[in-house]
């Protein structure tokens, strides 16, 4: 993650921990893992295809296999998993596509099935939600190299004084609002750099501690829901709701979801509250760090503001949001803002990461696979209830032991695919649409922190050995409860009303 940012070392001790007790036993098991994937997606790809869905081709066995892997390779986690969705492209390109080895276009497209255009996988790696995320990452970094972060830190948590429960909002509040537009992970990490002299001063046989360590990955999970841009898992509902024929914008989607953000902000500081009270009477908050006056500094905090605003009135200037967000890296490039050294700072594993889910996503259309699967399965004699909530709580099981971006990578696709066809659409109308459908697998994603290795932010809050595994479950089970009631009944009354 970002070395420009206040608690990197955070980040940096929580992956040397990792590498530290990576054992040999750990290893044969990663092997294993490694090799009963490989063994499933052989097994579906080796099988007559007549075995199969009636009129299922070739390439679409092929796609189902390098799906199955896909699935299984993320959940069992055998290899990082943006490696996973690297290796998913290049498996689609050269044995699908129109572009594949000889070996595999033996018998011509009649007797294969639809192909996968290799430009349409390639365009995944620079799909305009990419470059959505890109410059939310520059703006990250720049705001970093100017003092930004540290600065909005210092003056938002100064209004909420010196009282444990006050502060704690503080950091609940703070928290959220940067994981809108930073990244989740080096918000955690910055925000845990200011509570550490915090923790230390207070009672050693307190609650509080736990409270405010758990009030970091909470906010910073939470937060991420806001705006299209907080999370990979937003983006990827977006895209494929623009692909159906469903347009919400930057600022349409803030105008539900920061609220539907904050309000459970506000619910995980009565639940902290209550769960972990306070000992101590007061809390001195001492952040250091101003905003620097150089020119460029200067340059930062307009394009910042410029660009925020251009995000939120996208409706009003016409001007799409994956276009705005190259307004920072125009910018910050030709100021000498944005060097080649920040550009390896970019969390390019998050956005590959991405792509390969994109990727699956197109290969499931062009060669037909997601309406051969539709047609086999009688989607649309399920109870529209059943659709929604059993995806969302998926979902949301899925999130909680495997990357939120794997997870709605594998879910997004299909049901998006589900909800295009005509009369699963029509059975979806009374819950809110198809929006209801993938939303909320966004919703049920950024929800999944039970354990530390939920998310990132939650590995590093659980470092700091103020938390118990315990009380990370509890508080995770309660707010992903809340969460999935309070999201899916804000979707259906939103979509119910032609809102969303």
């Amino acid at each position: 993650m970002f070395k420009n940012f206040s608690g990197y070392h955070l980040v940096e001790s929580y992956h040397n921990w990792k590498k530290a007790h990576k054992t040999d036993d750990k290893t044969i098991s990663r092997a294993i893992r490694l090799i009963i994937a490989i063994v499933a997606a052989l097994v579906v790809w080796c099988l007559p295809v007549e075995n199969w869905v009636d009129g299922m081709t070739v390439i679409q066995k092929r796609t189902l296999a390098i799906f199955l892997f896909a699935i299984l390779m993320w959940l069992f986690e055998a290899v990082p998993a943006w490696t996973t969705s690297v290796m998913v492209v290049v498996l689609l390109l050269f044995t699908t596509s129109n572009s594949s080895l000889v070996f595999f276009e033996n018998g011509g497209v009649e007797a294969l099935g639809a192909q996968t255009s290799y430009k349409s996988l390639l365009h995944c790696f620079a799909d305009p939600i990419i470059m959505l995320f890109i410059g939310g990452f520059v703006l990250a970094i720049a705001a970093s190299k100017s003092g930004l972060d540290l600065w909005l830190a210092r003056v938002m948590l100064k209004p909420f004084g010196k009282k444990p429960q006050f502060v704690l909002l503080g950091f609940l509040m703070v928290t959220g609002i940067f994981s809108m537009f930073l990244s989740n992970t080096a918000t955690a990490a910055m925000m845990l750099t200011f509570l550490g002299p915090i923790l230390k001063a207070l009672p050693a046989d307190g609650k509080g501690k736990t409270a405010l360590a758990l009030a970091i990955p909470i906010a910073a999970n939470v937060g991420g829901l806001g705006t299209p841009i907080g999370t990979p898992p937003n983006a990827i509902a977006l895209k494929y709701l623009e692909e159906i024929g469903i347009t919400v914008g930057f600022g349409k989607w803030m105008l539900f979801m920061v609220p539907f953000s904050l309000l459970l902000l506000f619910i995980a500081w009565i639940m902290l509250k209550k769960l972990f009270p306070f000992k101590a009477q007061s809390i001195e908050l001492n952040i250091e760090g101003d905003l620097k006056k150089d020119w460029r500094s200067k340059v930062v905090y307009v394009t910042f503001i410029a660009t925020v605003l251009l995000w939120i009135l996208g409706d009003v200037t016409g001007v799409n949001a994956n276009v705005v967000a190259m307004l920072p890296v125009g910018v910050f490039a030709i100021c000498g803002i944005l060097t080649k050294r920040d550009l390896e700072e970019i969390s390019w594993s998050v956005l590959w990461m991405v792509a390969g889910g994109f990727a699956l996503g197109v290969a499931l259309q062009e060669t037909g696979l997601a309406t051969t699967l539709i047609n086999a399965i009688p989607f649309g004699s399920w109870p529209a209830v059943v659709m929604v909530v059993g995806s969302g709580l998926i979902c949301y099981l899925m999130a909680n032991f495997i990357s939120h971006t794997a997870t709605a990578s594998l879910l997004v696709p299909i049901l998006a695919a589900v909800g295009a066809s005509a009369q699963v659409a029509e059975n979806l109308i009374p819950l809110g649409g198809v929006s209801t459908l993938l939303i909320g697998v966004a919703i049920g994603s950024s929800l999944g922190m039970v354990l530390p290795i939920s998310t990132p932010p939650n590995a590093i809050a659980a470092a700091t050995g103020m938390i118990e595994q315990k009380d990370m479950v509890k508080t995770g089970l309660i707010m992903g409860v809340v969460g999935l009631v309070l999201g899916y009944v804000m979707l259906i009354l939103l979509g119910s009303a032609g809102l969303f």
